[in-house]
């Protein structure tokens, strides 16, 4: 399903305006006028998967960003807005197929660094109650205990389930609600895997990082399954040629000027990588 059918940003002459009527002298910058005018970008248009390539500052995450603001779409991390963004954001305008579902969201490199940062918390947190599992464990085992009151029920029960049961199988049934220890790649993954349900508009931006080649495989099974099955929209900020390679999506080449239409075969990056391995090719083959 495509939603956003089209954006649209001020060009220079708009930007120019704006700086000609505005008073305050106090800033030394006017961020984001002026990245995308650069590039003599004015219009995107997007299909099911729209990938905007570049490297870094080439203002493809400005651009995602000015649009999820225009869209009102929903963020978990803040981010770099400046003074004069809501100014920009007024001058853009946009066209709809149909209305942008609530579920909706841009999801950033911070949401994910967040998100794995707190499940390390949650698992730091576990493993010392572990410990402390292994420590009671181990007190109990050899305890004599008499029962003299209702009130020793509970304790009676754990003196009994330590002496009955190996340390591991004690802890693991005294521990409910564990997380498993997910690498970071992992826990990307899964946290793109809970976030993109049916019928919404994704912008996502650099995706990739943290996850091996695998996961991003991954990653775009799940992106093209969700575009093609699922009533999903992607606009994706991107870099990496396993995402690239997303069948029948448009691609934006941001390092160009301007910025223009481009098969995912031709991109720098893409083709770096296709140098190198056909360099080495006769080591894969041996």
């Amino acid at each position: 399903m495509v939603y956003l059918s089209s954006f649209y940003f001020p060009d220079r002459e708009r930007e120019n305006d704006l700086f000609f009527s505005e008073r305050r002298t106090c800033f030394d910058t006017y961020y984001p006028f002026g990245i995308l005018s650069q590039k003599n970008i004015t219009e995107l248009s997007f299909d099911h998967i729209t990938f905007l390539y570049g490297g870094n500052g080439s203002g493809k995450t400005t651009a995602l960003n000015i649009i999820a603001e225009t869209l009102s779409l929903k963020r978990e991390t803040l981010y770099n807005r400046s003074s004069f963004f809501e100014n920009y954001v007024r001058m853009c305008e946009y066209e709809l197929n149909t209305s942008v579902p609530e579920n909706s969201c841009i999801i950033t490199s911070d949401d994910i660094f967040e998100y794995v940062l707190n499940i390390r918390d949650k698992n730091r947190r576990i493993d010392n109650r572990r410990e402390q599992m292994f420590d009671e464990y181990r007190e109990l085992k050899h305890r004599r205990f008499q029962m003299k009151s209702m009130d020793d029920f509970e304790m009676l029960v754990k003196v009994n389930m330590a002496q009955s049961k190996s340390m591991s199988q004690y802890v693991r049934k005294n521990m409910a609600g564990n997380i498993r220890e997910y690498s970071n790649g992992e826990s990307a993954y899964n946290y793109f895997f809970d976030r993109i349900v049916e019928n919404g508009l994704y912008l996502l931006d650099e995706p990739e990082n943290s996850m091996s080649p695998q996961r991003q495989l991954s990653l775009l099974e799940l992106i093209e399954t969700s575009a093609s099955k699922l009533g999903c929209q992607f606009i994706i900020s991107t870099h990496s040629p396993f995402l690239l390679a997303a069948k029948n999506a448009k691609i934006y080449d941001f390092d160009s000027v301007p910025v223009r239409k481009r098969n995912w075969t031709e991109l720098e990056n893409v083709r770096a990588y296709y140098d190198f391995f056909k360099f080495h090719m006769n080591e894969f083959e041996k």
